[in-house]
């Protein structure tokens, strides 16, 4: 059986802590920012963490 590929897409945008979970950058930050208010923009240049459901699918992407 061949190796599987890791996914390009999802190894630019995720990265895995030490303690096993999926770390990810906000959407929405990076045009259209006249329309959004300052704590809305300060809000998502924090990174945030992948929800429990999608983080078996995620993991699966990254580390096949």
């Amino acid at each position: 059986m061949p190796k599987l590929k890791t996914n390009s897409g999802s190894k630019k945008r995720f990265v895995l802590t030490g303690s096993g979970k999926v770390k990810r950058q906000h959407a929405f930050h990076s045009h259209i920012l006249t329309k959004k208010t300052t704590k809305q923009k300060r809000n998502l240049c924090y990174s945030g963490v992948v929800a429990k459901p999608d983080e078996k699918r995620v993991k699966k992407l990254i580390l096949s």
